[in-house]
This record gives structure tokens, C-alpha cells and sequence, in this order.
């Protein structure tokens, strides 16, 4: 079994150990010239954005050539997740993949716009994740099928207002209105644990015009010195499971 992952804060990587495997990194994935994954179970997860799937990983699926009996998916989210399973299904039909099995774990979420982290960090006891995971491990295990069905009236809602979102938050150009503060000590963890390589450090931190919007650059910084011009407050998140070093192994 293989799965592909996008993680910025963890929990993604922390799903995809627990249903084990081989894991590769979609960032990774991304900078070779040819992708080609075949297996006898291939799946990916990767968080919710905007009830959508992050960027690059929808760039992902239309570039790998992937082949396998059973292919799934799992998203990770904090609200909800509405059409997201919908994207997933028509991505994949797309590029003529079957989906044999979808699913979502309700952990913390991170969008730092929206949500108190301390809270999210506090109510995380109440979302049962483990068991959430150990369901979907089991269900993987056992080869489940898990259909989703995207009718054309749900097509056309999808059409309408979820691209309308996901269009008004995924922004390329969104880090370059983030705010580094005096704390920023140029270490350049945020440059590593960056998904798009979007930011260099030289004497100051630089952000491009290719952000994958994933805050992975926010949530790891260790002297918390980049900020958004409005964010719930100033508490930062990453999964208890997972290492700085596992973020950068990830996404360097």
C-alpha cells in the first residue's frame, strides 16, 4: 500500500502513519519530472481548504499516473467538510481513477483566519480521533467501498458557490500580506517547512507568488513571528505526534 500526503501542521502525516504503508510526500512528489505510483491499495490524504482539496494536491492528481485496484481517500478537517468529498470523486474520475473508498477525520482546525487555536486545541478530546483513525485503518484494511455519488444539481452547486470560495481563500499571492515580526530571528525553518517553496531568507523573510494558503509557515515558526493582518489570536498549532523535523522531512 502507498499513500501520498500534504501536511503543513501534522495531522496528515499523522493519519497516514497510522494507516501505514509507504508514505510519500506530495511536495516531493511535485518537483520530479515524471510520477508514476502503482500498488495494489494507493491513497492519499490531505486536509480540507475551503471545502475543497489544497492546490497542489488537486495539481497532484491530474499529473500522476497512478495504478491500483483500490484507491482512496481521506481528508482531515475541523468545521466540515462539505463538497469536499465531491471534488475528490470527480478528480478522480477525471483522470480516470476509480474511487473505491472516501473518508474524513475531524481533528483541529488550523485556519488561522476563523478558529481560536487554543480552543480548537482544547475541544480536540471531545472529537474522538483515535477512533475516528482506528475506523478508517480498519476500513482500509479490509479493502471497504465507499462510494460517492455527485449528482448534476450537486455539480452545479459545487459550480457556483464552492469554486467562489475556494477562489477568494486559495490565493497564491496570499503570504505576501503576512506580517514578520521583530521576534524573526532569519533561522529559515519557515523556508523548509514549506510546501511550494514560496519563501526565501536572506536578510529578511521574502514571500513569492505561489502559497499553497497551508500556514505551515505560520504554525511552525518557533519564535511565532509571522502573523496575519487578522487572525484569532496568536496560538499555534502542530499535531503532538509530529516533529518540526518530520514537517521539514516532509516538505523541504
Amino acid at each position: 500500500m502507498t499513500i501520498c500526503y500534504f501536511t503543513a501542521s501534522g495531522n496528515c502525516l499523522y493519519v497516514a502513519r497510522r494507516i501505514g504503508g509507504t508514505l510519500l510526500s506530495i511536495p516531493q512528489l511535485m518537483r520530479q519530472e515524471t510520477i508514476e505510483i502503482e500498488d495494489d491499495a494507493v491513497g492519499i490524504v490531505c486536509p480540507v481548504y475551503a471545502v475543497e482539496m489544497p492546490m497542489m494536491v488537486r495539481e497532484f492528481m491530474a499529473r500522476a499516473k497512478i495504478r491500483t485496484d483500490y484507491f482512496f481517500f481521506i481528508y482531515t478537517y475541523g468545521m466540515g467538510y462539505a463538497e469536499a468529498f465531491s471534488h475528490a470523486e470527480l478528480a478522480a474520475e477525471k483522470v480516470g481513477l476509480t474511487l473505491s473508498y472516501i473518508g474524513a477525520v475531524q481533528m483541529a482546525d488550523n485556519y488561522l483566519p476563523i478558529f481560536d487555536m487554543q480552543e480548537q486545541i482544547d475541544t480536540l478530546p471531545q472529537k474522538n480521533v483515535e477512533g475516528q483513525i482506528e475506523q478508517i485503518c480498519r476500513d482500509v484494511a479490509e479493502r471497504k467501498i465507499q462510494k460517492v455519488m455527485v449528482t448534476a444539481a450537486k455539480k452545479a452547486v459545487m459550480a457556483k458557490y464552492t469554486k467562489r470560495l475556494a477562489d477568494n481563500i486559495l490565493r497564491k499571492e496570499n503570504a505576501q500580506e503576512y506580517i514578520v515580526n521583530d521576534s524573526c530571528v532569519l533561522c529559515g525553518i519557515c523556508a523548509k517547512v514549506c510546501p511550494a517553496n514560496n519563501i526565501s531568507v536572506t536578510d529578511k523573510v521574502t514571500f513569492s507568488d505561489h502559497c499553497e494558503v497551508c500556514y505551515a509557515c505560520l504554525h511552525n515558526c518557533p519564535r511565532n513571528a509571522i502573523h496575519l493582518k487578522e487572525e484569532a489570536n496568536t496560538v499555534r498549532f502542530r499535531n503532538e505526534h509530529v516533529s518540526l523535523k518530520d514537517i521539514i522531512a516532509a516538505n523541504e
